[in-house]
Order: C-alpha cells, then structure tokens, then sequence
C-alpha cells in the first residue's frame, strides 16, 4: 500500500504517546507538579498530533466526524472512540497529579486499561483485512503494537533498564512478524484464476492492465518496493528500533542524554518501520495493476 506520511506519523505519534500514558496511569514516574505537567504535556502532544496527522489520509478531512457513528461495525470507529475516551478519563488523573498532588490509583488504571484498549482497536484497523495478507495475522499484529506501545511509552517514562529488555524483545517479534508475513504471503492461496474464476479453465494471464487510468484505488492500495531495498530497509530499521537503543540504555547509566538519544533512534526506527509495515503490504488488488 502507499505508505502515506500521514498515516506513519499516526502510527508512530500516537503509539508512543498512549503508550506513555499507559505507563503513567500506573505512576510511573511518580511524579507531581510541574514535572507531573511535563510528562503529561508530552502524552497528549503525541497522542493528539497522532490522531490529528491520521485524519489528513481522509479525502475530506471534515468527515472525520463520522467516523464516531459506525462504532458497531468499524474498527476505526472504535479506535476514534476509545481514544477520546482515554484522553478524557486521563483528564482528570493529571490535574489531581500537577495541581493538587494527589493521585487518584482507581482513574489511573482505568485509563491504562482504555490506553491499551484504545492501541488494539488501532492495530485491529489493519489486522482484521484479510484483503492485505501481511496484515490479517491475528494475534501477531495486535500483540505487536501493544509491544511497540509499552516499550516506547517506558522509554519516554526514563524506566531505562525495563525499556531496554522491552526494546529488544519488540525488535525479535518484529522479525517474527516480516517472516510471517513473508511466508503468508509467498503461500496465499488467491490469484487472477481464483478471483475471476476462470482459473478451471488454465492459467489465468492479464493482457491488457486492469486499469487504464489512473484510480484512488491504485493509487492508494499498490505500492512497488524491491525487495532488495525492502532488506536493507529492514536491516537499518532493527538496528534503529532495538539494538542500538537497547544496548545504549543496558550498558550506559541512565543519564538525561543518554535515554534522549535512545529515544531518538527508538523514534526514527519506529517511522521506518512504519514506512515497511505500510509500503510491504501487498493489497490483493496489486494483482491486476500489470500485466502477467
């Protein structure tokens, strides 16, 4: 699929910053007053930017409002209404935090718990559509994004040690994830003969393009990456995403500079991975855009 930058930096934005708040919501750190508003500050820019850069990938950004409505049938419909709800019930646990000093331990696990809920529905968008088989691997890719999730929010909440271990072990299960998602697709069962039906006669071939002209479809569901570039791509995005910020965070102290610049390259890993998770999803529809 064309891997839009807007959708990237959804992904990507809004991951960290409920993943922070998950964090949080459990007291960790446990802080109050202004560091408290620190914190708090960089959950919700992250979590709120993230939804905001997602509504921009709609064709009319204005009708993002009707996303609320098909909560019975559509998963981002309940990805928009579990995250307003976190971000509200969180509301009210960080005023009690910066203004008053108090925390309140029942509304702070209530909003960790909608915080994870709120990344299933995000990651349930993708894995319930069996028309991208990289995608449709159900419980990997949910289990995978709560990971990523944890991981970045105890990395941005300086838990150092832990965000280390939690790195590494999203690192290994991303890998897991790209064999999987090779392996699905190298074996998927559907072609031009199943999906026309004509596949009883012989080998079906396409001799002109299903498409003479440009489409939102094609242009949105079909993305072209070598797959030479796609390894180097993953290559640069494992080092970027793990192994390098964990064996920053496992084997220097725990510094301000230090956890920044594992934050950093944890960051621009997980954008390069989000670049991969978008750009190597073959769309089944992929299979009448050429000749063949």
């Amino acid at each position: 699929m064309h891997p839009a930058p807007s959708v990237i930096i959804f992904t990507t934005l809004s991951g960290l910053g409920f993943g922070l708040f998950m964090w949080l919501g459990l007291g960790t750190p446990d802080v109050t007053g202004i560091p408290a508003f620190a914190w708090f500050f960089v959950a919700y820019a992250l979590s709120v930017v993230g939804l905001i850069a997602s509504t921009f990938h709609l064709g009319n950004p204005k009708n993002a409002i009707y996303a609320f409505s098909q909560w019975r049938t559509s998963w981002l419909s309940r990805e928009g209404i579990m995250a307003v709800v976190t971000l509200f019930t969180f509301a009210p646990f960080a005023i009690g935090k910066i203004f008053l000093g108090v925390t309140w331990p029942l509304l702070g696990n209530l909003g960790t718990l909608f915080a994870v809920i709120t990344v299933f529905t995000t990651s349930m968008m993708y894995a319930q559509l069996k028309t991208v088989p990289r995608w449709n691997m159900f419980p990997l890719i949910p289990v995978l994004f709560e990971l990523y999730a944890i991981a970045g929010g105890a990395l941005l909440a300086g838990e150092a040690r832990i965000a280390g271990w939690l790195i590494l072990a999203v690192t290994v299960l991303q890998i897991i994830t790209w064999m999987a998602g090779d392996k699905k697709y190298a074996t998927l069962a559907t072609d031009k003969g199943t999906a026309t039906g004509l596949g009883r006669f012989g080998k079906v071939r396409m001799l002109e393009s299903g498409h003479t002209a440009r489409s939102y479809v094609m242009d949105e569901m079909v993305h072209l990456i070598g797959r030479k570039h796609a390894h180097k791509l993953r290559a640069i995005a494992t080092i970027l995403i793990g192994v390098l910020p964990a064996l920053i965070l496992l084997l220097l102290p725990a510094t301000t500079p230090v956890i920044l610049l594992a934050v950093a390259s944890h960051v621009i890993g997980v954008a390069a991975g989000r670049w991969l998770f978008f750009a190597e999803a073959e769309h089944v529809v992929g299979m009448y855009s050429a000749r063949g």
